[in-house]
């Protein structure tokens, strides 16, 4: 698969707000509590120590931890919207961190979104980095995604500074196939001169838009990069890090800490879809990716031995 994904980092403006409301999100959001109780934790995690993370109960985004971006530049990707740093589009609800995207005109972008990062404030090495998601139904133009950057990217601009991206949904080979809810990817980024792209592609034996909260996992260790979904034993993507001596390896790039980001892209590269007309996705009812909790555990013992 051919992905078109240079998504460097671009400046960062924030802005911050009194946020007490959000947008109201209708469809089949499941009860967040309930999800949580019951959830599927991989068994080799549940001896494991938390790190970090958070599980969004407040009535507002910790501003110590999370940038909310206000960015549109297309972020390298020729995306649609435009990201801000409101209530409907980033918010705090029923213990969920919710990303939403609005059919409307803000400047020269017909669309707004959000997308929030823990740039400076967050970053980690080692260990397994896990989100707990319900996604939106991207029909033809919503990418999602869960990704990390290296947090040294001011000084050392992409892709040198290593991307890892854990869950991105929406490429035009799933609105091809016609398997959108279920075709989802994993990948890195890095290089000195150039681009370099390894990505793994899965297509799900279920949907992963069902209303439904999914979990994502990625392992990070000094020999390898895993990422898994839900109980599923394979993972979708494993590459090898050990080799920390060649330009041209990923064990380059992947020994330092990174941040966390989410997002809700509209249209772009991607996608395959540059024109608004051509967004099918329900806007006024499911266009909401929500995140239960974002949580890093301590590496299992095993991990590299497997």
């Amino acid at each position: 698969m051919n992905f078109s994904l240079s998504r460097y980092m671009s400046a960062t403006l924030l802005l911050t707000l009194s946020v007490t409301s959000c947008k109201s999100v209708s469809g089949t959001m499941a009860t967040p509590a309930a999800d949580r109780d019951s959830i599927y934790l991989r068994a080799d995690l549940r001896d494991s120590r938390i790190i970090w993370g958070d599980e969004f109960n407040a009535d507002s985004l910790d501003r110590s931890v999370w940038n909310i971006e206000i960015n549109g530049s297309g972020c390298g990707n020729n995306e649609l919207e435009y990201y801000l740093d409101t209530p409907d589009n980033v918010c705090l609800k029923d213990g969920n961190l919710l990303l939403t995207a609005c059919r409307r005109q803000y400047k020269d972008k017909p669309f707004t979104s959000g997308r929030v990062n823990t740039c400076g404030k967050k970053a980690f090495t080692y260990g397994v980095v896990v989100a707990h998601i319900r996604l939106p139904r991207t029909a033809n133009g919503l990418w999602p995604a869960f990704w990390m950057m290296g947090d040294d990217i001011r000084t050392n601009p992409w892709p040198r500074c290593g991307e890892i991206d854990i869950l991105e949904m929406g490429h035009s080979d799933g609105i091809s196939a016609g398997t959108q809810d279920r075709l989802f990817n994993g990948a890195i980024h890095y290089g000195t001169d150039s681009h370099i792209q390894k990505a793994g592609v899965l297509t799900s034996p279920y949907s992963l838009q069902d209303g439904k909260y999914h979990t994502f996992y990625c392992y990070r260790s000094p020999h390898r990069i895993a990422m898994y979904v839900d109980d599923i034993p394979t993972p979708y993507i494993d590459i090898d890090i050990s080799n920390t001596g060649d330009l041209e390896h990923p064990g380059y790039y992947f020994h330092k800490p990174h941040f966390i980001l989410f997002n809700l892209a509209v249209g772009g590269d991607f996608t395959g879809i540059h024109d608004a007309d051509r967004i099918t996705a329900d806007l006024e009812k499911d266009a909401t990716m929500a995140i239960d909790f974002i949580r890093v555990y301590s590496l299992p013992e095993d991990f590299d031995k497997r």
